[in-house]
């Protein structure tokens, strides 16, 4: 008599067993999130420190070398950048720092040193920019409380995600504020001059560029806003 073999029974998961590939699941999704946001903190410290900062001692090393701001005249000086005809942006300040034997700090790739890439918060790619303007600037009286509009030299810098801003204020005036400290969105758009409030940012994560703020989904390049850094010269 011949005797057939036992049939092997398909088995399914347990409940127990979905339950622990899913908290696994979880745990891994949640490693990728932390390390993306640890990599993108890094790179935008890295904009702050060395590109920023780095254009920031550039400009500093002109005027030591000239003894004027940037592109101001050296026979009749005014003490404003491009005798505050303007603002000065990528070959003309490029040109300067060369004519001047300035070192660039590292940008996006030869000749587009003013300008550097960065990923914002979805994953989307974003170029920040440097420039330089006199413009009017917010200052305090001797009354306190007070303030009036006064030119200063300064570095604008372009194409800048709320988190970079903030990120860039906090290593400048340990406090981001968008009207006072040295970096600010609003350099002179105060209601009043007298006991002007502090602003936050005029942007968070939800704006989209091109779009509105609150409509943001995760595949959306983040709008950016245009940030003031005054120059000590």
């Amino acid at each position: 008599m011949r005797h057939s073999l036992p049939v092997a029974r398909a088995r399914g998961f347990s409940l127990v067993e979905l339950s622990m590939v899913l908290i696994v699941i979880a745990l891994l999704a949640g490693a990728m999130t932390v390390g993306g946001d640890l990599q993108r903190n890094a790179q935008y410290q890295k904009v702050g420190s060395s590109f920023v900062r780095g254009w920031q001692t550039a400009y500093l090393s002109y005027a030591e070398k000239l003894n004027v701001v940037l592109l101001d005249s050296q026979t009749t000086p005014t003490g404003y950048i491009n005798q505050n005809n303007g603002e000065v942006c990528n070959d003309t300040v490029r040109g300067a720092m060369l004519a001047a034997g300035v070192d660039m700090p590292q940008g996006r790739a030869e000749g587009r040193e003013t300008h550097y890439s960065y990923l914002d918060s979805n994953g989307n790619p974003q170029d920040v920019e440097v420039c330089f303007k006199t413009i009017d600037w917010m200052v305090p009286t001797a009354t306190s409380g007070t303030y009036v509009n006064q030119p200063r030299n300064v570095m604008v810098i372009k194409g800048v995600t709320p988190d970079l801003a903030r990120l860039i204020d906090s290593l400048v005036d340990t406090s981001p504020d968008a009207q006072f400290g040295k970096v600010r969105e609003y350099p002179t758009t105060a209601t009043t001059l007298t006991n002007p409030s502090r602003q936050t940012y005029s942007k968070n994560n939800t704006c989209v560029a091109g779009g509105a703020c609150g409509t943001s989904f995760d595949e959306a390049q983040v709008a950016t806003m245009t940030l003031y850094y005054l120059m000590d010269r």
